[in-house]
C-alpha cells in the first residue's frame, strides 16, 4: 500500500513496568498557588465556588423549565403510542409494521443536545418505561455496532458480534454477566422473560418507579441523538430489521435532528420511511434560550458578579458566529468568574451584602492600598475636598467606612439599573427598525459602553415615541408599571407612584367630553383671509410666515401634553439610573473586564499558538537554555523546533538532504562537538531518525507536504514565521 507521507515506519514505545504515582493537584491548589493576593486566596476560592454553585443550580433549573414543554409532549407521545398498542384499535391507528417515531428538531446548537437527551432519558425511565437506549453515530459505524450498542444498553450485558468476540468474552475473567449473541431474537427472548418476571411479582408490592402502563406493554425506546451523522445505509437496514419484529417488540424511535425534518426523507427512501409513523416535535430556538438565560442570569441584581460590555460582546459573538450553544455561553461565564476571583484580590468583596460589609472590616493594609489604586476610587477622591482627600489616603479606618458606604451605593445602583433598562426596552423594542435593538441584550451593551442618552439612536427613539398613538403608549406604560411593582427600592417606589398618576390621567382623557369644534368663521384666521385678496410678492411672503408661526404656536391637545410629560419622565429616569458601570466607584470589585483573556481561551487560534510554540519554546518549557534572541534558534531546542526554524529559511521547495545537513550541524553544536572536529555535522542513524520524525511531525501539523515535482524535495505550505 502506497502512502504520501515522508516517513514510512512504525515506532513502538512500551510503557515502563513501574510508574510513579502522583497525586493530581486540586482546583483549589491551582487557584491558591497561582493567584494574585495570596493572603485571602482561600476565602476568594470559597466565594467563587459558592457563587458558581448557585449560578449552576439556577441555570439547570431554568433549562429544565425551558425544555419542559417539549419533554412533556414527548412523554405524552410515548404514553399515547403505548396505550394505543394495548387496545384493539392498534391496527386502525397505524399499520402493524409501522414503528412510532418522534422527530425531535433541536437546532444546530449541538453541544446543548446532550443535556436535553439526558433529561428526556431520565424522564422516560421514571414515568414511562425502563427500557431506553441512546446511541450516537460515532459508535455505530456499521450495522453490527449499532445492534450491539442497542442490546448492551437495553439488556445491561455483554453482547458479542462474531465468534472471535465470543471467545474473548469467555476468556475474560472480568465480565460479570454472560455474553449473548447480537440479534433482535435475543432481545425478544430477553423482553419476554423480563415481562413474565414482572408479572410474577407480588400483586400488593409497589413498584419503585411510577410506571403507569401495563408491564407487558412497556415500550422499548431507542434514541438516535445525531441522526444526520448516521450512515444512511446502516440506518435503513436497522429500520428494516426492526419492522420485522414490531409485532413481537413494542419498539419506538426518537430521532434527534439538528437541521431540518426533511433530513429523514433525504436519508431514507420511501420504502423505508413508510415503515415509520412519524410525529414532529420542535424545541425552543437557541436564540430564545439565550435571551432567557441572559435575562435571568445576567440582567439581575441577584448575582454580584458582572461582565462588562467587551466581555459580554465576546461571549455573544462566539454564540452567534460559531456554535449557537447556550451551554458554551454559560461555560464562558464560568471562565470569567474563575478568572475574576483568581486575578482580582479585591474580589473578596464580590459577594452578598452582609458578607461583603464584614469582609471590608477584615481587609489588610495591602488590600486597602489596592483600593486606593483603583481608577474609579481615584476619580472619587479627586471630587472630594482637600481635607477629605487626605483622610481617605491616610486613615485606614475611615477608608473602610467609606468602602462600606460605596458598596451599598453600588448595590442600590444595580437594583435600579435593571428595572429601568427593562422599561426602556419595553418602550423601544416595538419601534420601527429597532433603533436601540430588538433584544434587551443589545440595549444592555449600549448602556454598558457610554451614556445612552447621548446616543443618536436614543434621540430618534424618543422622537418616534412622541408620535405614538394613545392606546399603544398606554399599553407600554402599563407594562412598565408591572416591571416596577415588584422592585423593593425607595427610588423605584417613587417612580411607580408618578407613573401610576400618569396612567390615571390617561384614563381620564377617555371620560372627558370632547370640546365642540370652533366655528368655521372663527377658525378662518386673518392670514388665510389675506391670501384670498390680491397681493404682491412681499405681502404673500409675509402672510406665509405668519401662518407658519401660528402653526408653531398652536396649543397642544391634552393627550399630546400628557404624552410629552410621560416621555420626559421616562427620559429623566434613564438619565438618573442608566449611567454606565464604569462611572460607579469600586465597580472593579464586581465587573470582570479582561475580554482578551476570554477570547484567548474560548476562541483560540491553533495555528498561531503552534507557530508561537515552535518559534519560542522557552515560554512553554521554561528552560533557561532555550532563551535566545529573536530569529535565532537554540541548539538545545526540541528537534521539531530546530527543523521548523531551518525550514523558514527555505523557499517553496525544500531539499531534504540540505535540510538534514543543516539539522545535523545544529545538533552537533548542541552535543558539544567542536566545529573543527571530524564528527561535527556528520549524519548518523540516530540523527537521521530524529530528523525524519521531526519532519513527519511538521507534515502532520500542515507545514509541509510531499511533492511530485522533485523526488527529494518537499513543498512548504506556509509563509512567514508567525
Amino acid at each position: 500500500m502506497s502512502t504520501s507521507s515522508v516517513s514510512k515506519g512504525c515506532f513502538v514505545f512500551k510503557p515502563s513496568a513501574k510508574k510513579k504515582k502522583t497525586t493530581p493537584l486540586s482546583l483549589e491548589d491551582h487557584f491558591i498557588n497561582g493567584c494574585d493576593g495570596s493572603e485571602n486566596s482561600g476565602t476568594r476560592f470559597k466565594l467563587c465556588q459558592d457563587l458558581w454553585d448557585k449560578i449552576k443550580t439556577d441555570t439547570e433549573a431554568l433549562q429544565d423549565e425551558l425544555n419542559r414543554n417539549i419533554l412533556d409532549s414527548l412523554l405524552d407521545f410515548t404514553r399515547k403510542c403505548s396505550s394505543t398498542r394495548q387496545h384493539s384499535d392498534w391496527a386502525s391507528k397505524m399499520r402493524a409494521s409501522e414503528i412510532p417515531t418522534a422527530a425531535l428538531v433541536l437546532g444546530v446548537n449541538v453541544p446543548d443536545h446532550d443535556m436535553t437527551f439526558q433529561s428526556l432519558s431520565d424522564l422516560l425511565q421514571q414515568s414511562v418505561t425502563p427500557h431506553v437506549a441512546s446511541v450516537q453515530a460515532k459508535e455505530c459505524g456499521a450495522l453490527k455496532h449499532l445492534m450491539k450498542r442497542v442490546l448492551e444498553r437495553l439488556m445491561d450485558t455483554v453482547v458479542t458480534v462474531d465468534d472471535e468476540e465470543e471467545e474473548e468474552a469467555e476468556q475474560s475473567g472480568t465480565q460479570l454477566n454472560k455474553s449473548v449473541h447480537c440479534s433482535l431474537s435475543t432481545l425478544c427472548a430477553w423482553y419476554n422473560s423480563k415481562t413474565r418476571k414482572d408479572n410474577t411479582d407480588t400483586p400488593g408490592k409497589k413498584r419503585s418507579s411510577p410506571v403507569r402502563d401495563d408491564p407487558q406493554q412497556q415500550p422499548i425506546v431507542i434514541i438516535f441523538k445525531d441522526l444526520e451523522a448516521f450512515n444512511p445505509k446502516v440506518l435503513q437496514d436497522f429500520i428494516l430489521i426492526c419492522s420485522r419484529y414490531i409485532e413481537r417488540l413494542p419498539l419506538m424511535f426518537i430521532f434527534g435532528i439538528a437541521t431540518s425534518p426533511s433530513t429523514i426523507q433525504h436519508m431514507l427512501p420511501h420504502s423505508v420511511s413508510s415503515l415509520l409513523c412519524i410525529e414532529l416535535f420542535q424545541s425552543l430556538s437557541c436564540t430564545q434560550h439565550l435571551a432567557t438565560v441572559i435575562d435571568k442570569l445576567i440582567l439581575t441584581p441577584q448575582f454580584p458578579f458582572k461582565l462588562n460590555g467587551k466581555v459580554m460582546q465576546v461571549l455573544i459573538s462566539i454564540f452567534l458566529y460559531h456554535d449557537f450553544s447556550v451551554r458554551n455561553f454559560i461555560k464562558g461565564i464560568q471562565l470569567a468568574l474563575l478568572e475574576h476571583f483568581h486575578s482580582q484580590p479585591l474580589s473578596v468583596l464580590c459577594c452578598k451584602k452582609k458578607t461583603a460589609l464584614l469582609n471590608v472590616t477584615q481587609l489588610g493594609q495591602q488590600d486597602l492600598e489596592r483600593i486606593r489604586q483603583l481608577q474609579s476610587f481615584k476619580r472619587y477622591v479627586e471630587k472630594q475636598e482637600p481635607e477629605a482627600q487626605e483622610t481617605l489616603l491616610t486613615d485606614d479606618t475611615h477608608l473602610k467606612e467609606v468602602c462600606q458606604r460605596l458598596i451599598k451605593d453600588l448595590r442600590k445602583y444595580h437594583k435600579t439599573y435593571y428595572p429601568i433598562l427593562r422599561c426602556l426596552h419595553t418602550l423601544t423594542s416595538s419601534l420601527p427598525r429597532y433603533p436601540l435593538g430588538k433584544q434587551i441584550r443589545e440595549l444592555h451593551l449600549i448602556c454598558l459602553e457610554k451614556n445612552i442618552w447621548e446616543n443618536e439612536d436614543y434621540q430618534s427613539s424618543m422622537k418616534l415615541l412622541k408620535m405614538m398613538a394613545k392606546d399603544q403608549l398606554f399599553a407600554l406604560l402599563q407594562r412598565c408599571e408591572e416591571i416596577l411593582q415588584p422592585v423593593k427600592s425607595k427610588k423605584m417606589k417613587n417612580a411607580l407612584v408618578q407613573l401610576e398618576d400618569m396612567l390615571a390621567k390617561f384614563k381620564q382623557l377617555d371620560t372627558v367630553a370632547a370640546e365642540p369644534p370652533p366655528p368655521l368663521e372663527d377658525s378662518m384666521t386673518s392670514p388665510l383671509k389675506n391670501l384670498q385678496k390680491k397681493t404682491d410678492l412681499f405681502q404673500l411672503q409675509k402672510t406665509l410666515l405668519e401662518m407658519n408661526e401660528s402653526r408653531r404656536s398652536k396649543k397642544l391637545s391634552p393627550f399630546e401634553a400628557l404624552r410629552n410629560e410621560a416621555l420626559d419622565f421616562i427620559d429623566s429616569l434613564v438619565k438618573s439610573h442608566l449611567s454606565p458601570p464604569e462611572s460607579q466607584t469600586l465597580y472593579e470589585v464586581y465587573y470582570y473586564t479582561s475580554s482578551a483573556t476570554v477570547r484567548r481561551h474560548l476562541n483560540a487560534t491553533p495555528r498561531t499558538s503552534i507557530q508561537a510554540a515552535l518559534n519560542s519554546p522557552y515560554y512553554y518549557l521554561q528552560n533557561d537554555r532555550l532563551k535566545t534572541e529573536d530569529g535565532v534558534v537554540s541548539n538545545a531546542a526540541p528537534d521539531i523546533c530546530i527543523v521548523y526554524k531551518l525550514h523558514l529559511e527555505c523557499g517553496r521547495l525544500i531539499n531534504l538532504y540540505d535540510w538534514l545537513e543543516a539539522y545535523a550541524i545544529v545538533v552537533s553544536a548542541a552535543e558539544g562537538n567542536e566545529p573543527d572536529s571530524e564528527n561535527f555535522g556528520k549524519v548518523d542513524d540516530v540523527k537521521h531518525a530524529r530528523f525524519i520524525r521531526a519532519v513527519s511531525e511538521l507534515e502532520f501539523l500542515g507545514f509541509i507536504k510531499s511533492t511530485k515535482q522533485k523526488t527529494d524535495h518537499v513543498a512548504r505550505l506556509t509563509w512567514g514565521g508567525c
